[in-house]
């Protein structure tokens, strides 16, 4: 790493936070379609979200551990399937769970922000065809009212689908998740209902709430974005590829949404760059990697808000930026370098949630891909600072990162490189 690091700090009023997603993290036997899909044997290392961090029962432990670590601001989600387990009948007790987990956080300190949909559905929901048919919106704007109803006096700021564009991609392109189809008829129509839903859920969420309790409503969609770029920098045919896979994956529900102003802040996820040859996904030789193979490219956090602002200038919220870093060598250079970056933008950023706060059930990959700033010992659930975490409490305690801080947890840190076949 450069010794030649330079001490920063954010502008007045930026807020550092983490995220989950419910099935990540709850645990429990719950009939939705991640459960599913691993009881079919789906699931890289054969584990399960029935065990994940057993949050769903440790919840104040996780939140006391939030309040140590200086965290002032936390993105979670609502687990549908526990909420409404059949279609139209609501579990109070569940209501009343989440309901009592977000007035713990907000008595912290910590203020939420409300995931609504985050990959998973009940099976009620799946086997009538989930977002493919879109006779089904109403009935996710029926969970959407009901949420809303229930915690619009604890929550002000709300996400209302999170990457629409990977959940319809990996589930109904490439088959890797559940409900495991390969077809682009079906990945265009998915997009099209879920951006549809999304506005419809926009549209309801401001009717319910505003003039309400007279605190401002924030609402927005996670959109996950990639740096695209050709893996050969001199073939007109990658870079005509460039194009395609950057408007099928991010540029229709960029168009879709932001140009319209369906949002109040832009909600950006962002993890990667793709060097790409065809249709697909790629990584480029001897770039920086993370455990997964995805490349580490810092700049791109602030190229991909820009391309979002370009559309619609609004706000800036990072919902999720993190690395699978299994053994916590490289994370906290991760940070830094991504944080540097946005200090150092023009851009309105207002928050950045790290992808995790703690390990968790990490979707296709199971319990194989740590991205937390907390260890959990899956067999014990025992959750443990890593050296990341407390570099993390660090940047937030100083609103940036000191020398000092430089010195003890991001010096000397290295990437391992991609170094192809």
């Amino acid at each position: 790493m450069t010794s030649e690091f330079k001490a920063f700090h954010f502008k007045e009023g930026f807020g550092l936070g983490v995220a989950t997603a419910a099935t990540q993290i709850e645990g429990g036997e719950v009939e939705h379609s991640w459960m599913d899909w691993s009881r079919q044997g789906k699931i890289s290392d054969g584990s399960s979200p029935a065990r994940a961090d057993d949050h769903y029962r440790l919840w104040k432990e996780d939140a006391a551990l939030m309040q140590d670590m200086g965290i002032r601001h936390y993105r979670l989600g609502l687990e549908w399937a526990r909420i409404e387990p059949r279609e139209n009948e609501f579990d109070q007790e569940a209501i009343d769970h989440y309901r009592a987990e977000i007035t713990l956080l907000r008595e912290y300190g910590i203020t939420p922000l409300l995931t609504l949909h985050h990959f998973t559905n009940p099976m009620w929901f799946e086997n009538s065809g989930a977002f493919l048919n879109k006779k089904n919106i109403p009935l996710f704007l029926a969970f959407v009212e009901r949420m809303v109803t229930e915690f619009g006096d604890l929550v002000n700021e709300y996400i209302t689908i999170n990457e629409p564009n990977v959940y319809s991609v990996f589930s109904y392109m490439q088959g890797t998740w559940p409900p495991g189809r390969r077809s682009l008829w079906s990945t265009v129509r998915v997009m099209h209902n879920l951006a549809a839903a999304h506005i419809a859920a926009y549209a309801l969420i401001h009717r319910l709430r505003d003039g309400g309790t007279g605190e401002s409503v924030r609402v927005g969609f996670a959109h996950h974005l990639r740096v695209w770029a050709p893996k050969n920098p001199n073939s007109i045919k990658d870079k005509f590829f460039v194009l395609i896979n950057r408007y099928f994956f991010q540029g229709y529900l960029t168009n879709a949404l932001l140009k319209h102003k369906y949002c109040d802040f832009i909600g950006l996820n962002y993890y990667s760059r793709s060097a790409v040859s065809g249709i697909g996904d790629g990584t480029a030789v001897g770039v920086p990697v993370n455990d997964l193979g995805w490349e580490i490219y810092p700049p791109g956090i602030v190229e991909c808000a820009e391309e979002l602002y370009a559309a619609c200038p609004l706000p800036i919220y990072v919902t999720e930026n993190g690395a699978c870093d299994n053994q916590d060598t490289f994370r906290s250079r991760y940070i830094m370098e991504h944080l540097q970056t946005i200090a150092a933008s023009s851009l309105p950023f207002e928050r950045y949630y790290h992808w995790s706060f703690c390990d968790n059930f990490e979707w296709a990959e199971g319990e194989s891909a740590r991205f937390g700033l907390v260890h959990v010992d899956y067999e014990t659930q025992k959750r443990t600072i890593k050296e990341s975490g407390q570099f993390y409490t660090d940047i937030i305690k100083n609103n940036g990162v000191t020398e000092a801080a430089y010195q003890q947890y991001a010096v000397g840190q290295n990437y391992r490189r991609n170094h192809g076949n």
